[in-house]
Parts: structure tokens; sequence; C-alpha cells
């Protein structure tokens, strides 16, 4: 069977450098650092006290006071994300089939905070468990595309794809392939994390994940620099309408860019740490080219997985000269979380859409806070840092990797018509 062509028609983002699409492209064009000291909770006791936090964000701008207090972070800032994608792309909800229509959203650890509170709160307690009836379902991973078809009332595919922080470009894979077969029309997909949180800053400093660079939390996250020591947590949501082709044009919707293929691999090799060589981030490069039938001198930008790790930096970079040889060199390659920070689950949902507005403004977003270089790092690759560069832009990579080895990887091709 021929598959269909898979489009972008929407985009929604709610980041730590901008609260919509247009601030966030802002925010990346301009090479602005979205993190500092942590507003949530006391860090006085903390290695690292600093994160990318969603700024200026008030749930009863969104919610009434009774809706907020049944969701989570992570799944109002799926809801707001994926609905602002919705009205970007037009949809008519009295016209379109709802049966054609699915939610297939990433989320690394869902709702850690509402965990936490009920955690805490019955520890604090005289062993009575009074939990709040709400507490699981706020908790659930799955809950946020849950709500996402309630309250639109769409009934095709429904679910959450999680893999650490590669969920979100699963989900997005997932998608592509369901409108691709022919199973539905349109899909809202993305990711959505809320993990600045007690639990969450713990946890990833007991690993040793985090940077601790406190004394100056805006330059933190530095991928490819020689002094990187760590990733900067984040949060937030991102969304992408993907819709069939002929589906589009028929109902006349813009369209951002197309959606032409996705690979998935496994490192196989380690619970947190990457292959030394790359072998697994090589192989879902490649299998993301053989997937969309594009050679590797195609590819004209990679926004890299790039979180500013010492070991993951390399293995990447490594991985990416070994697949494009040659033609690496010729790649504009970056790291937008140098901006927001790593949003985990979310982290391949906003990156995406990086990609994809760097297609559309031909400027390509710079991998900010590089100062030393790193002697183990091709130097003839364009890292583009520090600033943003012009390029035209046909085809576009965005990679994502996770704990538990688990790598995707989606290509976009800019819709010349």
């Amino acid at each position: 069977m021929s598959l269909k062509r898979v489009v972008v028609t929407g985009l929604g983002a709610l980041t730590p450098i901008g609260n919509n699409i247009g601030e966030y492209w802002q925010g990346l064009s301009n090479g602005k650092s979205g993190c500092a000291p942590i507003t949530y909770f006391d860090t006085e006791k903390f290695k690292t006290k600093f994160a990318c936090e969603v700024k200026n964000y008030n749930p009863t701008d969104y919610f009434d006071r009774k809706e907020a207090r049944k969701l989570d972070k992570f799944a109002q800032y799926a809801i707001v994300s994926s609905e602002e994608a919705i009205q970007d792309a037009a949809i008519d909800l009295e016209k379109v089939d709802k049966f054609r229509v699915g939610v297939i959203w990433g989320a690394g650890i869902g709702g850690i905070e509402t965990f936490q509170q009920e955690v805490i709160g019955y520890a604090n307690g005289d062993g009575t468990p009074r939990f709040n009836p709400f507490f699981i379902p706020k908790m659930i991973a799955d809950i946020a595309p849950g709500h996402i078809s309630i309250r639109n009332g769409f009934m095709g595919p429904n679910y959450t794809t999680v893999s650490a922080c590669a969920s979100s470009a699963n989900a997005m894979i997932d998608a592509l392939n369901y409108i691709r077969l022919g199973h539905c029309d349109i899909i809202i997909t993305g990711g959505s994390e809320a993990a600045v949180t007690i639990a969450g800053m713990g946890g990833f400093n007991a690993m040793h994940a985090l940077s601790t660079r406190n004394e100056s939390p805006e330059t933190a996250s530095r991928p490819f620099d020689a002094t990187r020591d760590g990733f900067v947590l984040g949060e937030g949501g991102g969304a992408l309408i993907l819709e069939e082709y002929e589906h589009a044009k028929a109902r006349g919707a813009k369209i951002y860019a197309e959606v032409v293929g996705g690979g998935m691999s496994s490192d196989a090799y380690h619970m947190t740490a990457p292959h030394p060589d790359g072998i697994g981030v090589e192989r879902v490069m490649l299998n993301c080219l053989r997937d969309a039938g594009v050679q590797p001198e195609q590819v004209d930008a990679i926004n890299t997985h790039g979180t500013s790790t010492p070991l993951g930096d390399v293995a990447e970079l490594k991985a990416i000269t070994n697949v494009f040889g040659k033609h690496a060199p010729n790649i504009n390659i970056n790291s937008t979380k140098s901006m927001t920070g790593h949003l985990l689950g979310a982290a391949g949902a906003i990156e995406a859409i990086a990609s994809i507005l760097a297609m559309q403004n031909s400027l390509v977003p710079p991998t900010i806070n590089h100062a030393t270089v790193d002697e183990t790092i091709d130097p003839s690759l364009n890292l583009t840092l520090n600033k943003a560069q012009k390029r035209d832009i046909t085809y576009a990579m965005s990679n994502t990797f996770g704990f538990g080895g688990h790598n995707a990887c989606v290509l976009f091709k800019k819709l010349n018509e």
C-alpha cells in the first residue's frame, strides 16, 4: 500500500523562554536563557538551586480554580499548549470527523508533583490514609491526552508514550504512522512535563546528572562546552497538529512542514549512560533517513539531544560524524536545550517545533553559553555557537534520547508548493 503524506498544520508551546509560539521563537532566535534560581521551593539544602521554570504562568488564566485543582501542572501544560495548536490549525470542531482525530502524547514522568504532595501529606499525618480523590487521575501520565480528547470530543486513538526523554518524539512517530497508514486524519501530538519539584530535583541531583553551576545559572546549560557539568532541568509543553496532507489541503489549512520520517533504536547498553561510541544514536538517525527515503547529504540542520552532559554530547556528535561523513561540517548543528533546559518527556516536542520554526524563518537558533573548546569534539562541525545563523533549510532533523537507552529521531521537510 502507498503511505499517505503527513504535514504539520498547527503549533503550540509553553516553555521557559516563552508562553506561546511567538514568544518561544523570539526567545530561541535571540539566544535567551530560561534558567534562573528556583522559585517553587526552598533550595537551601539542594546541590542544584536553579532550573528552567515556566515564567509568569497562572493556572487561573486558563482554568477556573475548581478545574485547576484537579490537574497536575504537567496536564495543565499539555492542555494549554494543545489548545494553542488546535486554534493555530483552525480546526473546526463542528465539521471534523472526531472519530478520525486522535491524541498521542508524551510524558516521561507525569504527575510527580501530585505524587510528592500526597505522600508528604500522608507522612505528616497521623497514619490515616486521607488521600485526595483526584490523586490517581492527576498523577497518571496518560491523563494528559485524556483531558485533551475530553475537552474537544476527539474519539480516535488516545494514549501516552513513555520513553523518558524520548517520549514526545516517540509520540510524534506513532502519530505519523497512524496517519500514514490511513487510520486517522488528524492527531494532536507532543509532550509535557513538570518535574521541577523537590523530588525531581532531589532525584536527579542524587544521580549527579544536573549542573551545579549555582553561581551563574543562566550559563549552566552549555552543550559542547569543555566545562559542561550536567543538564539543567526544565518544564513546559509543546503540541503539534499532524494531519494527512490531502485532508489539510481540502480544508485550506496552512502547512508548516511535512513530517517525512521517524526512526527509533535502543542503546542496549546502560540504565542512564549513552553508549560511548554512539552506536544506538547512529542507528536511530540511519533508521530515520531510511524511513524518509532521504540521503544524508540532503540534511541541512540537526537539533541535537545536546543535554550538556560530559558523555552524552560527545557520543552524539561522534554518531553524527559517522552517519553524515564528509557532509557533517555542512550541517547546522545546534542544541536549543542551552536556552530551554531539558524538558524531559516534553523535550522532543518543543525541539521539533524549534526545527520547524527554523525552517519557516530560515534561521537556526544558537547553542548559547559556549566559551571553552572541547578538544574531543571535531572542530570542523558547525555547532551554531552563541549566535543564530541564517540558513535556508529543506530538511531538519530532531534527536531525542532517554534513560534506558531509548532513541528517537524525527525528520521534517519544508514544503515548497
